[in-house]
């Protein structure tokens, strides 16, 4: 993949179309992969065959891929400056709409209405993880399909990392990068090179105990840069601290959040910045989306060049064959802490309705979650009880 010309794009017209991406990609990655490939390809700034290539190394990448995506199109058609000015176009208005609406949704005395239209909301999310889950089972297991032993290893990292998220929260990064390694180690018959990536496992458990500011920081990377399996990992990687360790957040809060997350346009990993508007207001919002989406600019900006190397890197392969499934389960297991968070049983039943509506009616998650917010805002005004 070589460089595009700096000025075959203008700058103008990058930040106009990036920024169209971000206002309106509602739907999550798979929205945004398609308002990309429309834009690049249909106007042949980028050849197909690139394009889907380039989707392909960002699977492999820790964080947010659509992201990554986006960043590396921008980097293509306009350079350096581009990534930049496309990068922001894209996420910015993701994060200043996940701040305002965090400062009326989690403020300590929001109206009625909008505190059930949150509770409402709220009460779907375990059945969105799981729909979102649902959707990156099949490709997983088709990546060992053809082998017995790397079937029931798949098992096991699915397992393990369902377990990890249902009851370890903050520390699922280290069932995410345990399970690539093994994959790796086993895979390329070095065992003993899993023991000098020990490391790697010290450093995260010496940075959970970090309170403050630096806690934050930690929060906002893990979802940034160790996380693995689409936008609704970062969910079981901030829930425990946000609402068990830190009390940034009160369960109700959190489910908000994710809410939020969910129905505003741009990358879902803009959720974190209303974790940092809990923890430490406006300012702590903008620096936990900007400690989270540093890795992907990163990413981009020191190995955008070699990502055709990294879709060929059987390294990478094998790390994601062990993180993948892992991510996976972590994604169901998330839904286990979610729907614990409840409180009242009119949001178990509209749970319920959710989960029959995404997994069998196959309705949108957006349109789910704002008529499930319609909902508990209507039944708020009429009455009944909310959660505090």
């Amino acid at each position: 993949m070589t460089a595009a010309p700096a000025d075959r794009v203008g700058l103008g017209t990058v930040a106009r179309e990036w920024t169209r991406i971000g206002l309106t990609g509602f739907g999550g990655p798979p929205a945004h992969i398609a308002l990309l490939r429309r834009l690049v390809v249909e106007r042949h700034w980028i050849e197909p065959r690139e394009l889907e290539e380039a989707i392909s190394a960002c699977n492999l990448l820790p964080g947010p891929a659509s992201t990554q995506l986006a960043l590396f199109c921008a980097q293509r058609v306009a350079g350096t400056p581009g990534v930049i000015v496309g990068g922001l176009g894209f996420i910015a208005p993701a994060v200043v709409l996940m701040l305002i609406l965090s400062a009326l949704f989690l403020s300590h005395s929001p109206p009625l209405w909008v505190r059930g239209a949150g509770a409402g909301a709220g009460s779907a999310v375990a059945a969105v993880a799981v729909a979102a889950a649902m959707g990156l089972l099949r490709p997983s297991w088709s990546r060992v399909v053809g082998d017995r032993a790397r079937r029931r290893r798949w098992l096991l990292y699915v397992l393990a990392g369902g377990a990890a998220a249902a009851t370890l929260g903050p520390y699922l990064v280290l069932v995410l990068l345990a399970s690539g390694l093994i994959e790796l180690a086993i895979s390329s018959r070095m065992r003993a090179r899993l023991q000098a990536h020990g490391w790697m496992i010290a450093v995260p458990l010496a940075a959970a105990a970090v309170g403050g500011i630096p806690a934050l920081v930690w929060v906002a990377f893990k979802v940034g840069a160790l996380s693995y399996g689409g936008g609704f990992v970062i969910i079981p990687l901030m829930q425990g601290d946000a609402v068990h360790t830190y009390h940034w957040m009160t369960s109700g809060q959190f489910l908000n959040a994710v809410a939020l997350g969910q129905v505003t346009p741009g990358p879902v990993v803009a959720t974190v910045a209303a974790v940092g508007y809990a923890a430490h207001g406006v300012g702590g919002g903008v620096l936990a989306a900007f400690v989270a989406f540093l890795p992907s600019f990163l990413f981009v900006l020191i190995g955008g060049r070699h990502f055709d190397r990294l879709r060929g890197n059987w390294r990478a392969q094998r790390f994601l064959d062990g993180a993948g499934p892992a991510a996976v389960g972590a994604i169901f297991g998330s839904a286990i802490p979610l729907a614990a968070a409840l409180d009242e049983a009119w949001q178990f039943g509209l749970l319920a309705a959710a989960a029959v509506a995404l997994l069998v009616g196959r309705l949108g998650i957006v349109t789910t979650l704002v008529a499930c917010g319609a909902i508990g805002g209507i039944g708020a005004i009429a009455g009944a009880p909310i959660p505090h």
